[in-house]
């Protein structure tokens, strides 16, 4: 899922936007598991189910609005200061009926099309949104925008998204470093082209040796991380305890450290 990784450019944004007026009047949903949602007017107490569309809901200014989170929910500091509802898949819905949501934001996901449907069928409007690439980022901006009646505000985060985006691109080529992007160790899970990890590989010049993979994410062997012998290891662990395992040895890149840490 797409976290303050890809949502940096919207830092400061938020405190750029003007309170709009909220436009009053019944409102249709597409989500991204292609359910049609009515809401009765915008919605004005959003419980946000992934860390991401927390991010992007303050971004859009509509950070008042949210009255629920997940407990990874920590950025920014006022998501932090919400009341926790748990685990952002396959949610407890009790939790989620209990800060009296007009909208609850799940993540995609098979584990959350029952909690999406269980909230529907007590009254409660539940969208799901993939938010595994940066044109997912942009979707859905515009569809919370909606919800909420925060469509200029949303339009002009979209709008410096793509303008940031644009300037940065150095476009993948045939020259750059190969890396694996690690996404666990034990067992080995890589990124796939299905992520919004492998686009900033290629944006900044590099290239996932695992961009043949259609998902997000998947197990790979070591013997295949191996064979396509990366020039880099790109990790989130700061302190990566899987470099000093005998077994990792047979990585040329983990055995003489060229590793590259992102936090987040």
């Amino acid at each position: 899922m797409l976290r303050r990784n890809l949502l940096w450019i919207l830092v400061g944004l938020a405190a750029g936007c003007s309170k709009e007026p909220i436009r009053s009047g019944p409102l249709l949903l597409i989500d991204d598991a292609g359910d049609t949602v009515r809401l009765a007017g915008p919605a004005t107490r959003v419980a946000s189910l992934a860390p991401s569309t927390t991010e992007l809901l303050f971004a859009i200014g509509a950070g008042p609005s949210v009255v629920g989170r997940t407990q990874w929910c920590d950025w920014p500091a006022e998501a932090a200061a919400l009341p926790s509802l748990g685990d952002g898949i396959s949610p407890n819905v009790e939790a989620i009926l209990g800060v009296r949501p007009d909208l609850v934001v799940l993540y995609r996901s098979p584990s959350n099309a029952a909690a999406a449907s269980r909230l529907r069928q007590l009254g409660v409007p539940a969208i799901q949104l993939l938010t595994d690439s940066f044109d997912d980022l942009a979707r859905n901006a515009e569809l919370l925008g909606r919800a909420l009646g925060a469509t200029d505000s949303s339009e002009a985060i979209i709008a410096r998204l793509r303008a940031g985006l644009s300037r940065l691109d150095r476009r993948q080529d045939s020259t750059g470093p190969r890396v694996l992007i690690l996404a666990w160790d034990q067992p080995p899970m890589t990124i796939g082209k299905g992520s919004f990890q492998d686009e900033l590989v290629a944006r900044a010049g590099g290239r996932n040796i695992f961009a043949d993979i259609a998902a997000p994410s998947a197990p790979v062997s070591l013997e295949a991380i191996a064979a396509r012998n990366p020039d880099a290891v790109l990790t989130t662990s700061a302190t990566p305890a899987f470099v000093e395992r005998p077994e990792w040895k047979v990585v040329r890149a983990v055995r003489e450290h060229r590793l590259v840490v992102m936090q987040g």
